[in-house]
């Protein structure tokens, strides 16, 4: 068993006692992966992109890419705003 600790402490990148914390933590309930998950999705939600270098600075393969993305982003979003809202009215049949 202590082998199979260190490979998965190791696996992570953290200590042998992070990990032993953190599954501590998750058997007692105070660090639930799906709740940590939905917060960062919820706050992700209303993450406002900054534009950085304006378009028509840009040669145009970059500034196609970048319209392509920001239009990823904005269906991507647009899906995660009627899972939460699916969600909130009793229908999300997974959690």
């Amino acid at each position: 068993m202590e082998k199979e600790l260190e490979l998965a402490a190791r696996r992570q990148g953290i200590t042998k006692s992070q990990f032993i914390i953190a599954a501590v933590e998750r058997a007692l309930g105070r660090k639930d992966p799906t709740t940590l998950y939905h917060q960062v999705m919820e706050k992700a939600a209303h993450y406002e992109m900054s534009s950085g270098t304006p378009d028509e600075d840009l040669p145009p393969h970059k500034a196609a890419l970048r319209q392509r993305l920001r239009e990823s982003y904005a269906r991507q979003q647009e899906d995660y705003a009627a899972y939460l809202a699916e969600r909130a009215s009793g229908q999300g049949g997974r959690d």
